[in-house]
């Protein structure tokens, strides 16, 4: 393979993320004991782990596609950071905010930590714009 396709940065974030797949593959062994009604949820909580541990899946990897396209760009410094990582922080700041926010006993509603899906998603929609525009810029 040739070593030049991706940079050290890329190559580095896209292992983390690759490894981090491994949590949420054992995170849906939770998750079967949730839909199969052995961990004592509430419906609420069932819909927010389903919801966590679908964004976790997918941000995951979506973020590995976004190592692909970021050395496609001249972006450097913060620009360059929210392009390569910000969808990797909305990855772990989406699925938090949705499984925190519905933890302890008997919970039907979100708690306050409910914020960090929101913190995610504005960190998801800056670094994809970031990116975009970088694409759409670069020499």
């Amino acid at each position: 393979m040739d070593q030049a396709l991706l940079s050290d940065s890329s190559r580095v974030l896209a292992g983390i993320l690759f490894l981090s797949l491994v949590t949420v593959e054992t995170g849906g062994l939770y998750l079967v004991r949730v839909v199969t009604g052995r961990a004592g949820t509430t419906p609420f909580q069932e819909k927010f782990a389903r919801a966590g541990h679908a964004h976790a899946g997918v941000l995951l990897v979506l973020a590995l596609v976004c190592q692909l396209f970021v050395d496609q760009t001249d972006l450097t410094g913060a620009w360059e950071w929210l392009a390569r990582a910000g969808v990797a922080v909305a990855a772990l700041l989406m699925p938090g905010g949705f499984f925190f926010s519905s933890m302890g006993a008997g919970r039907e509603r979100p708690n306050r930590l409910i914020g960090l899906v929101f913190a995610g998603a504005a960190l998801l929609a800056l670094g994809l714009a970031t990116l975009g525009v970088g694409l759409l810029t670069a020499d």
